[in-house]
This record gives structure tokens, C-alpha cells and sequence, in this order.
């Protein structure tokens, strides 16, 4: 990026601002330095104290002071974190920056966790790895979120890369067995290969055995969500030879009676993803769970323990010698109940992330709320997401929770009904909290006692939990609560809203009052055309905005396109009829360096 462009782009995805003096990484440009470094000796110090500073915001602010700064922070830095893959080419991120060692790359958005963004959209990893094969062959470290990868693309970088160490893919998709395969037998540094949430194409190839023969680099290998089953032998050679190995997480083909073995190779484990902690498929052994035991208890460095799919509720206890040490528990794959949850529970007092499916009842999280003192994080998923079924969590559990563990920081609660009550008091008992997401299955449930819109909760939670970065609504809410929101929440980065609101008022409310907001995504509510111009303002500051089955017009929005020339306006359709309707299904704008993007797909339409 040339100094004198006249835009400027944070590449954290924070938006797109105007400058006639230097490109910089986020924010307005401060003007020249009145003194260009006289004295090497201070240019030579400068760059020693910006070697301290790993936050990319305080990166992007010291790179605004002046152009020698700039110049300074640009040759600095080693990683790169960017929002949005669409927000700026690899061409320019390039020029940017000639000395990164780790990758930050995001790509499609969050709702297409929830299948509302169509299959194909884009998010294409092959320009950026093409891109950094030539510009960056010491990188090291390559973090992609919900991208679409091929197994060419995973061909390239093993091969471009010789000190290559870390690899994570979250909610990717695109890539194989044979991919994976690649990247195991040419990265011979390979420190980290973690895939998480990904949907792994099975091409028959063992890609486990392609590891090194000899001793591995290996701290952490996840795989969990790799659902063809793996060679178990070549598994436990690999195990056996890795002994930096700290985390591993296993599917769900991996019994209970492989964990066993596995464990007796590694038993400097800290992480653990236990596969399916089920017996199927494994020979009778009466003596399995006093020999799970003794591996558990062997395993004294053991703080996160995940996992539990098909899990055999006969085999839990074998867990009780580590729950002392545990600073981190998954059972959201475990449909278990209170009084199994119980004799588990009860021996996790240094606990600090919780998760859980809702089959555990108020009960359960009751007993959470009085041993687990120091909880920061805790989220409970619904065990049948189906509106129409009945949830057993309530605002019993959540009022509890807020009781009990006063250091929460992060909540994530799906339940199908709460009362404002509830949610007030976890606003007092709990003003540490930094991230608010209280889903509400069901559409437009109030208050069940009183019968209330939930504005007053929601607007407990922004006026006095004042560190909140991130916030989820739903219920019955009405502009009110937005109202609050935008008065409150200045700090929220990320909103998300469902089946809320009264009208267009209410997202002005935010759009006007919440001046760190980056990330804003609405489903199903009734927000239009006007409440979409009263952003105008601040989307060149924001990473994207998402609306879907609101009731935006197709009119409206290339209104904004031509206001907003910097701003990319995508009109998604499921169908290819819709094209000629004026109503927009779904909405998604982001603020770009690049325009319009090359590779959108038929459905999707650039205003």
C-alpha cells in the first residue's frame, strides 16, 4: 500500500477512513512528526519498543502518529489479522506488510454457521495462498475461519513453506483427507494441526500415517470433527513419538478402549477431546474402567477435558481423579442429566469454562453455580433446537448462575422462556461481563410471569455491565430496548438481533448510539429502508452488516451503494427468480479497498 493513497484500511477489520497523507492500519491519520528522526539511534529505539507491542489495535494507533512511525510499525510486524478477506486484496496486504510470520484470515459470515449464507458464496483461500507462496516463504502460522480451502490450495502452502508450524481451520470447508495427507508428510516443523468445526471430505487416504517416522514437532493435534474414522495404529505411533504432544482431540470412531491406550503414551496430555467415551466396537474388557481410572489419575497435567460423544454414562466416574484440576469442561456433546452431572460437578471448583447441553436442567446448573466459584465462561446449548420442543433451562438456572458465580465474563444460555427479573439481576451480580448472549427459542416470547417485552433485562444488561463487547438478543423486545442499547452500549462491538424490535427506530436507536459497533447482524425483523440510512455514517467504520427476511427494498439498498462507493453492497437470493424483485431477502455490506469482488456467484448480486 502506497503512503499517499488517499484511503486507508484497518486490516483488522475495522473499516475504511479517508486520509491525504499516509495509508495506515485503522482510525484517522495523524499528520507528519515535526522531527523525521534526526538521530538513527531514536529510529533504531523506536523499533526496539515496538518489537514490545503484540495488540494489533495498539499497533494500528502507533502506526497513525506520523510517517516515520508508520514506516517503523510496518516493518515490524509479524502478524496479520484480517476481518474480512474481501476488505483488501492479498496484492495489497502484501505491499503492506513484507515480514509477516502468522495469518489471520476470516471469510464468510457468521451466519453461515446457520446455513443462511448459501452453499458456494465464496471466501476462496487459493488468491491469498497463491499471493504469500511468493511474498512470505518464512511464514509459520495460518489461522482461517469459515473459508472455503482446497486440498490444491493445502498442496501449496506444505510446499511453499519449509519452516511451516501451525495450521488451524475453523468452520472451513472445500478440503480432504488427501489435503490433510499433504500437509502431514511436507511440514516437517509442524507444530500445531487443528481442525475444528470443519466439514472434511473423506478421499480414503490415511492421512494419519503420512506424519514423520521418526520423533514429530507435534504440541497439538484436533480432529474431532473429522468424521471418517483414521488408522488407530498409526494414531498411537504418532502419540507414542510426540512427546511435546499436549492437546489432542479425537473423533468420534476412536472408542473408549483406544482413549485408554492413547493415554498410556501420553500422559503429559493438558488438552483432551475424549472421542466417543463409548465402548462400541471394542472387545469386552470387564477391568476397562478401573484401567480408565488409573489413566486419568496418571494424567496430572490434565486441565481441559472435552468431547464425551456417544458417551457411556457407566465409564463418567472414570473421570473423577482429574475434576480437581480442571480449568475447562465440555460436555456439549454429552446428553446427561443433573444427578449424573452432580458427582462430576461437585470436584470442579477451579473451573473457569463450562459447557453443557440444557438436558442437565435448572438442577444441574444450580449445582454448577454453588461449586464453581471462579467460572468465567459457560454456555448451554439446547439438546433439540426445534422451537417447538421444550427446553428444560429457565431463568431458575440463570438467576442461579449469576448467584453463584460472580466472576462470569462470557455467557451463551438458549432456553424457551425468562423473565426480566432474571436478567436484571445477572446485570448486578455480574458487571463483569463481557460478551451477553441470552437466545430465546421461539418468536416474540415475553416476560412468562408478567408477560412484558424482555426490554427492561436487556437494557439491565447494557447499562450496568459496562465492559460488554458483545451482545445477542431476542425475545419479545421493542424499541425501547434498543433504545437502550444505543444509549448504553458504547462499547459493543458485535450485535446480534432475532425476531426483534417494532420498526426502523429501533436500529437507528444503535445504528446513531453505538459508536464501536463493527459487526451488526438482524434475522427476521421488521427494520426497512429508513432504518438502514441512518448508518450512513458509521458502515465505512464497520467490518460488515447482515440483515435477512427484514424488510429492506432492493431500491433502498443500491441507494446506499451509490452513497457509499466504498461500500460493497451484496444482494444474496436463494432462488434465481427473486432477481427481479424489489424485495431484498438478505443483505450483506462491507466496507472493501478492492470494490466490488470478481468471484460472487450467480445468486448473489454486487449493487
Amino acid at each position: 500500500m502506497s503512503e499517499d493513497d488517499e484511503r486507508a484500511t484497518d486490516l483488522s477489520g475495522g473499516g475504511i477512513v479517508s486520509s491525504n497523507r499516509t495509508r495506515c492500519c485503522g482510525g484517522s491519520v495523524a499528520s507528519d512528526c515535526p522531527s523525521q528522526f534526526p538521530d538513527q539511534v531514536l529510529e533504531n529505539v523506536l523499533e526496539n519498543v515496538l518489537l514490545f507491542l503484540t495488540s494489533r489495535r495498539e499497533r494500528n494507533t502507533v502506526s497513525l502518529v506520523c510517517k516515520s512511525w508508520y514506516r517503523l510499525e510496518k516493518q515490524t510486524r509479524s502478524e496479520l489479522f484480517i476481518g474480512n478477506c474481501y476488505a483488501v486484496s492479498p496484492r495489497r496486504a502484501i505491499e503492506r506488510f513484507q515480514k509477516i510470520l502468522s495469518l489471520v484470515l476470516k471469510g464468510k459470515p457468521r451466519f453461515a454457521d446457520f446455513n443462511l449464507v448459501p452453499l458456494n458464496w465464496g471466501a476462496h483461500f487459493t488468491p491469498w495462498v497463491t499471493a504469500m507462496a511468493e511474498a512470505y516463504p518464512w511464514l509459520e502460522k495460518v489461522y482461517l475461519k469459515r473459508m472455503s480451502v482446497t486440498d490444491e490450495d493445502l498442496a501449496l502452502l506444505a510446499q511453499s513453506f519449509p519452516g511451516f508450524k501451525e495450521l488451524v481451520l475453523v468452520c472451513c470447508d472445500g478440503f480432504g483427507t488427501s489435503g490433510l495427507a499433504l500437509v502431514a508428510s511436507k511440514c516437517r516443523q509442524l507444530r500445531v494441526l487443528d481442525l475444528i468445526d470443519d466439514d472434511v471430505m473423506d478421499d480414503e487416504v490415511d492421512w494419519i500415517s503420512c506424519f514423520p517416522e521418526t520423533g514429530t514437532c507435534l504440541e497439538s493435534l484436533i480432529f474431532d470433527c473429522v468424521e471418517c474414522p483414521v488408522n488407530f495404529d498409526a494414531l498411537e505411533q504418532l502419540v507414542a513419538r510426540s512427546s511435546s504432544l499436549r492437546k489432542l482431540r479425537l473423533n468420534r470412531h476412536v472408542s473408549i478402549g483406544q482413549l485408554h491406550r492413547l493415554m498410556v503414551q501420553a500422559p503429559q496430555l493438558t488438552h483432551l477431546g475424549t472421542g466417543s467415551f463409548s465402548s462400541a466396537g471394542d472387545p469386552a474388557q470387564g477391568d476397562q474402567e478401573l484401567d480408565l481410572i488409573s489413566d486419568f489419575a496418571a494424567s496430572k497435567s490434565l486441565i481441559c477435558l472435552s468431547g464425551f460423544r456417544d458417551i457411556l454414562l457407566d465409564y463418567l466416574p472414570a473421570i473423577h481423579p482429574v475434576c480437581a484440576n480442571l480449568t475447562s469442561l465440555n460436555f456439549s456433546y454429552a446428553s446427561i442429566n443433573a444427578e449424573q452431572l452432580k458427582p462430576v460437578i461437585c470436584h470442579c471448583h477451579k473451573l473457569q469454562t463450562f459447557w453443557v447441553l440444557d438436558s442437565v436442567c435448572d438442577e444441574g446448573l444450580q449445582a454448577v453455580a454453588a461449586t464453581c466459584k471462579d467460572l468465567r465462561e459457560l454456555r448451554v446449548f439446547p439438546m433439540n433446537p426445534s422451537e417447538d420442543s421444550d427446553s428444560p433451562v429457565s431463568e431458575v438456572g440463570l438467576l442461579a448462575i449469576s448467584e453463584g458465580c460472580r466472576q462470569l465474563r462470557s455467557i451463551l444460555y438458549f432456553c424457551q422462556q425468562m423473565t426480566n427479573a432474571a436478567v436484571v439481576a445477572m446485570s448486578k451480580n455480574c458487571p463483569d461481563l463481557v460478551v451477553f448472549r441470552l437466545c430465546i427459542m421461539g418468536r416474540h416470547l415475553p416476560d412468562h410471569l408478567t408477560g412484558q417485552p424482555m426490554d427492561e433485562g436487556f437494557g439491565a444488561i447494557v447499562m450496568n455491565c459496562n465492559k460488554l463487547t458483545r451482545l445477542a438478543v431476542s425475545g419479545l423486545l421493542t424499541d425501547k430496548a434498543f433504545s437502550y442499547i444505543g444509549k448504553y452500549g458504547k462499547l459493543v462491538r458485535t450485535l446480534s438481533v432475532a425476531f426483534a424490535g417494532d420498526g426502523d427506530m429501533g436500529l437507528r436507536y444503535v445504528l446513531e448510539g453505538c459508536p464501536k459497533l463493527q459487526k451488526l447482524e438482524i434475522r427476521d425483523s421488521p427494520f426497512g429502508d429508513s432504518a438502514l440510512f441512518s448508518g450512513l455514517h458509521h458502515y465505512y467504520k464497520m467490518r460488515f452488516l447482515w440483515m435477512s427476511s427484514c424488510q429492506l427494498s432492493r431500491s433502498g439498498c443500491k441507494e446506499i451503494a451509490q452513497r457509499m462507493p466504498r461500500l460493497v453492497v451484496e444482494v444474496i437470493r436463494d432462488r434465481v427468480e427473486e432477481e427481479m424483485d424489489d424485495a431484498v431477502e438478505k443483505l450483506y455490506m462491507y466496507p472493501s479497498l478492492e470494490g466490488p469482488r470478481d468471484d460472487a456467484p450467480k445468486f448473489v448480486t454486487i449493487l
